[in-house]
């Protein structure tokens, strides 16, 4: 029997205890529990319009939100990771009592997410050098051993490449990175543009992760993320559809999630899934 309520518990998590996980399942007792281990297979576990509670980070809500998104699902956020960019991008409250709230009485709404080769983004997707530092940034912060040495290399060794874009934005040159993003942090909080879900395109930055002393600089600056907010990233460009093609061909990643390589398209799609926000937004 399928769920029409179910709570995402991750133990990942860092904001998650035991007095945390038990005021949140008292908060969401009619839900049926589903620890995080089993997400893979939490599309045949709910019914096609069930409301998901996700309690966990950026990685947790992506994994959740990749498996559902074909369906009609309500997805409510209790932001507990260590950066929480997609849930902040959508002005969750990161108060506890006030993420139940939003959860319990919020409004439903459609968002834009973001899409590359067929992998669903909720904050940014990166090709080249951005795109590699993210995915060992996720291993480094989860402990992740395995793999890592060349992880590492991958991001010191990264060389520039020549790309033209086409559809929504013509341009051409030399880059270290791309990104393309959908929320105006990603990964440790990184400052990459201007956009929020809530809008209906994606931004293009033209200078996000341009040497790797750009990168260092963007974490430094997260430290500074509000006064990042008023004033702006760099120059961005806005799109929905943006064909990507480079020499030589070029890794790219969805969040942290590898999503093939180069030529691809990015594309901004209003959500089949609602996410349940705050009023205001």
């Amino acid at each position: 029997m399928r769920a029409a309520r179910l709570l995402v518990l991750s133990s990942r998590a860092g904001g998650l205890n035991a007095e945390i996980e038990s005021r949140i399942r008292q908060a969401f007792a009619d839900h049926t529990v589903l620890r995080f281990g089993a997400v893979k297979r939490i599309q045949t576990l709910v019914t096609p319009t069930a409301k998901v509670v996700v309690a966990g980070g950026d990685g947790t809500v992506g994994a959740v939100v990749r498996r559902l998104a074909g369906t009609s699902c309500r997805i409510g956020v209790i932001p507990l990771g260590t950066f929480n960019n997609f849930a902040m991008s959508l002005r969750v409250p990161a108060d506890l009592e006030k993420a139940i709230d939003v959860a319990q009485r919020g409004r439903a709404r459609s968002v834009t997410l973001g899409r590359v080769n067929g992998v669903v983004f909720l904050e940014a997707c990166g090709v080249g050098l951005f795109g590699a530092t993210i995915r060992l940034g996720e291993y480094a912060k989860d402990g992740r051993l395995r793999g890592i040495t060349a992880k590492i290399r991958r991001v010191l060794t990264a060389r520039p490449f020549h790309y033209e874009l086409s559809k929504d934005l013509v341009a051409s040159g030399t880059a270290m990175s791309l990104v393309f993003s959908n929320t105006y942090s990603t990964g440790i909080q990184l400052p990459v543009g201007d956009s929020t879900p809530a809008d209906r395109y994606l931004d293009f930055s033209a200078h996000t992760g341009s040497t790797h002393l750009d990168i260092a600089g963007r974490a430094l600056a997260s430290a500074l993320l509000a006064k990042h907010r008023e004033e702006g990233a760099d120059q961005v460009f806005k799109f929905r559809k943006v064909r990507v093609v480079t020499k030589p061909r070029v890794r790219a990643y969805a969040d942290h999630v590898p999503a093939g390589y180069t030529p691809l398209t990015v594309s901004a799609e209003l959500s089949r899934l609602k996410f349940i926000i705050p009023d205001a937004l």
